[in-house]
């Protein structure tokens, strides 16, 4: 069966069976080109005939052109479902991605801004038009709740509660209720009030945030906007939108918040994924302690 057709059948499972999410789906086509790509180049075999050693080499040819561990690790699980389709679709008989094993990864704390920094990055939009108005309320309601870029980009209008301070946030499971501190309703009021109306190309729209199109704001249009402020702060460290959301569970545990209210706000399955702020915090004492302590 040609590669190309193996990867079809592989699309059209992810979609119609497994239901996977656009993210899962690109990123594991991608990965599952990627190898194909490499087996053409490189062996005699294709994706259907390929050996166990072989992908053995495959691995080891990704860690020889740099490729990080996480990177390498996330195709490795491609690699492993794609295989395991293809068993249950009868078009191999052994799975040749058995064995591979991903390496463990050192697990990287995340960056998070300083609350001078935080505060600086805040204050970068003008709100001398429209788009001044709405950037300041789309950051501030990032860092006011933690949420994901693309659960802010997902808000409709009736989402927000202005005289309650919340939001309605649906994540991945479940829906979630988040309070707002009083600059970010400010902001947001503002915003829905007097620059919305004046943003969306129909009175049907119901995105909260609004591209200059008047239409939903997209993933790739809030990181442009993001790193535009980041310059204009002049701030070194890269910043993202997950920049915000790392910045917003650090700074609550700093200040006495509990870990499970944190959990519940940033919308963690897991309890132990939000443990990592933890050692974070941890990481930044023992910092300033070797930094200010005569004797550290």
């Amino acid at each position: 069966m040609d590669n190309s057709v193996c990867i079809s059948k592989f699309e059209d499972y992810l979609k119609n069976v497994k239901h996977a999410s656009e993210n899962t789906l690109c990123s594991y086509l991608r990965d599952i080109r990627q190898l194909g790509q490499y087996l053409d180049a490189h062996t005699e075999e294709s994706l259907e005939t390929v050996t166990a050693d072989e992908l053995e080499g495959y691995t080891a040819w990704m860690k020889s052109q740099g490729k990080s561990v996480p990177t390498i690790s996330r195709s490795i699980a491609s690699i492993k479902n794609f295989y395991k389709f293809l068993v249950l679709d009868k078009v191999v008989e052994v799975n040749p991605a058995m064995g591979l094993i991903p390496e463990k990864s050192v697990q990287k704390l995340p960056q998070i801004l300083t609350g001078k920094e935080v505060e600086k990055l805040l204050e970068q939009p003008e709100c001398t038009d429209l788009k001044g108005y709405r950037d300041k309320a789309m950051l501030e309601l990032l860092y006011a709740t933690g949420i994901r870029v693309s659960e802010l980009i997902a808000l409709n209008i009736n989402d927000v509660n202005i005289s309650a301070g919340i939001i309605r946030c649906k994540g991945h499971d479940k829906e979630r209720v988040i309070p707002l501190y009083p600059a970010a309703i400010r902001a947001i009021a503002e915003y829905i009030e007097f620059i919305r109306p004046q943003m969306v190309s129909s009175s049907d729209e119901q995105s909260l945030f609004v591209n200059v199109s008047g239409e939903r704001m997209s993933r790739q249009g809030f990181w442009k906007i993001i790193k535009t402020y980041q310059a204009k702060a002049q701030i070194d460290k890269p910043i993202t939108p997950h920049t915000l959301r790392h910045s917003f569970a650090a700074h609550l545990l700093e200040n006495g918040a509990d870990l499970r209210s944190i959990q519940e706000m940033l919308g963690h399955a897991d309890i132990s994924s939000t443990q990592v702020y933890s050692q974070l915090v941890k990481k930044q004492l023992k910092d300033v302690y070797n930094k200010a302590h005569p004797r550290a």
